[in-house]
């Protein structure tokens, strides 16, 4: 996939009004980019549905959240959740009295793990376990939405789901290394993916990242018909991360981070979602930028492109509310270190050699290397310590504002979408945070 599709217009389209139905296909956490979707649908008067992914026992077994659980939940997201565990994945799933995955990984040590073969036969039976799993699971929550969706109701589903590591103590240690090391702890990620441990994690990552999407759509085919049969509109959306444009020596360019693992999966969800697209479905992937999250937050200097956000903000006609922003991101510094300074640092980063080598779009996702990952990773460092306090970044600040726009452009863009997979970089992004502010 070579063709980068840019949202270049603020969409003027409403569709989605009060009474409608807005399901949100994966659990509501804190920090993540569905915030700002949720907060769009709640603010337009829909009914908001969750789903839950369920809980994990002791003993590893898959179990719908209990009475305190649900009520956390359903207060966290402002709506009902339909408790019906939709957790993704086949890491922890096996034929009876045979061993998971997750098992299988956990026999593996540092020092072997590269050479570790692992039975493709018995791995092939817990992902056909897990996946009917997740589809008998999907079936049940369509059937409870059938009872929700009445008549003349318009429905927008938000697929959230995202990840798949399974919780393997050797690839923790791994991925800290990929992700975080450099010099002595430096760790390829070509070797990761290389190796059996590593195929069995893209395996996974396809089934939570991208395959549930599929799912999503296949399973509220009958819901979906009835929908548009009576006049009504059915709508999918999905996260996806495929690189971002922002502003590197005036002009917008196409960068990302390095070494994104997961960006396999995400090139499958932007697949699922044209192949439903030429079905006539509106699912549309929505590569978003990098902002800080939970799980971001794994992978060390993702938060970079951030800051460039700044200059966007001004370039597309921001006033007093941008400069305000600058203003904000100010008083986070350390004293006497100015704003200019990480903005001069941010663009040397992206100046070098190392890193343009790194910002061929048709090449993505490349693997890690060691000059990229010491000047990547000691950069963010570098950028960090400059703060007044490690805990207050100017990245967290512009991240709530990336969530933010990137929810009205999801909301808005999907009553008329422009295509199955649309990137929102920073031009975008900033023109609609000056229109929200103006």
């Amino acid at each position: 996939m070579n063709e980068l599709t840019s949202l270049k217009q603020l969409p003027q389209t409403n569709l989605f009004h009060k009474g409608d139905v807005f399901v949100l296909f994966g659990e509501l956490f804190g920090r993540g980019y569905a915030t700002g979707l949720v907060d769009q649908a709640r603010q337009a008067g829909m009914e908001i549905v969750g789903i839950t992914v369920g809980r994990r026992d002791d003993d590893n077994a898959l179990r719908p959240l209990n009475a305190e659980e649900l009520a956390a939940a359903e207060a966290n997201l402002g709506g009902r959740i339909i408790n019906v565990p939709l957790m993704a994945g086949f890491d922890l799933d096996a034929p009876a009295g045979e061993p998971t995955p997750t098992e299988l990984l956990n026999r593996m040590t540092l020092k072997t793990w590269e050479q570790d073969k692992l039975d493709w036969a018995h791995i092939e039976k817990c992902r056909a376990i897990g996946t009917e799993r997740f589809r008998k699971a999907v079936a049940e929550v369509m059937a409870e939405l059938e009872d929700i969706v009445g008549e003349g109701r318009n429905v927008l589903f938000a697929h959230t789901m995202a990840g798949g590591i399974p919780r393997a103590k050797v690839f923790m240690v791994i991925a800290n290394r990929i992700y975080k090391g450099r010099d002595d702890r430096f760790m390829s990620s070509q070797t990761l993916l290389d190796s059996d441990l590593g195929k069995l994690i893209m395996q996974n990552f396809d089934e939570v990242s991208a395959n549930t999407f599929g799912h999503l759509i296949e399973g509220s085919a009958a819901l979906r018909a009835r929908v548009e049969a009576a006049g009504g509109q059915v709508r999918y959306t999905a996260y996806g991360y495929h690189g971002t444009e922002i502003l590197i020596d005036g002009r917008y360019q196409w960068q990302t981070y390095t070494n994104y693992t997961q960006g396999y999966a995400k090139m499958r969800l932007e697949r699922i979602a044209r192949a439903a697209w030429e079905q006539g479905v509106k699912a549309t992937v929505y590569n978003c930028p990098e902002i800080r999250t939970n799980s971001t937050d794994v992978f060390a200097g993702v938060e970079l492109p951030l800051i460039s956000l700044l200059e966007a903000l001004k370039k597309e006609g921001g006033g007093a509310w941008a400069e305000a922003q600058w203003q904000a991101c100010r008083a986070l510094l350390s004293e006497g270190v100015a704003l200019e300074d990480v903005l001069q640092k941010l663009a040397a980063f992206h100046g070098s050699e190392v890193m343009q080598a790194y910002r061929d779009f048709a090449a993505w996702p490349m693997p890690n290397s060691p000059a990229q990952a010491d000047l990547q990773i000691g950069t963010s460092e570098e950028i960090v310590q400059l703060h007044e306090d490690r805990g207050a970044l100017i990245t967290d600040l512009l991240s709530a504002l990336v969530v933010e726009a990137t929810g009205a452009l999801i909301f808005r863009e999907s009553a008329a979408p422009a295509g199955p997979v649309l990137w929102l970089n920073h031009d975008i992004v900033a023109r609609q945070l000056n229109a929200l502010h103006a």
